[in-house]
């Protein structure tokens, strides 16, 4: 049953504040891009139910990556390299990062590793030392979770949520 919120703007739908049911019940799912220190690059807020590897193209588009120290030019688009866990193991994701030119470390889920058994062809290429370092994503949600408003969504609003993992992630940029 979908339940309905009035506001200045007419009816709301939950799904559209970034709301929606999940394992935990009620819920918002963070989806994030960092760089290489643990500092957000781009910041993707949706209903919790949603899932990860349909906002791999928002997150990709939002990413700008910085220039090394006095190298010319605007920021650059396109990460050199991209760590994601198995969630994003879809053709699709690998489509989307190939048309980019972004080289990749995605495992492979089991299912895909048992309907590829005993068939010829090239496996998608897993570089275990490169994939040993996602866990500095894992570390950036965590610290972002450390914000109370952060971790329990006060905000009505999925803007004003958004806002607030903004502000968490700008901090998190400042020098300590």
């Amino acid at each position: 049953m979908t339940r309905w919120a009035f506001s200045d703007k007419g009816l709301l739908n939950p799904s559209e504040e970034a709301l929606g049911r999940s394992k935990g019940g009620f819920s918002t799912k963070v989806h994030l891009a960092c760089d290489g220190k643990g500092r957000p690059l781009s910041v993707v807020v949706t209903p919790g139910q949603r899932h990860g590897s349909t906002q791999l193209e928002e997150l990709l588009d939002a990413v700008r990556v910085g220039r090394e120290a006095g190298e010319p030019g605007r920021p650059r688009k396109r990460p050199s390299h991209l760590l994601a866990d198995r969630g994003y193991s879809y053709e699709r994701c690998r489509r989307l990062l190939r048309k980019r030119g972004v080289s990749h470390t995605i495992p492979e889920r089991k299912d895909q590793k048992e309907r590829r058994a005993g068939r010829p062809g090239r496996r998608p290429g897993f570089d275990r030392e490169a994939y040993r370092r996602r866990n500095v994503v894992e570390r950036c949600v965590n610290k972002l979770k450390q914000w109370r408003g952060i971790a329990t969504r006060y905000e009505k609003r999925a803007d004003n949520y958004r806002a607030m993992v903004v502000i968490a992630s700008l901090m998190m940029w400042l020098p300590s």
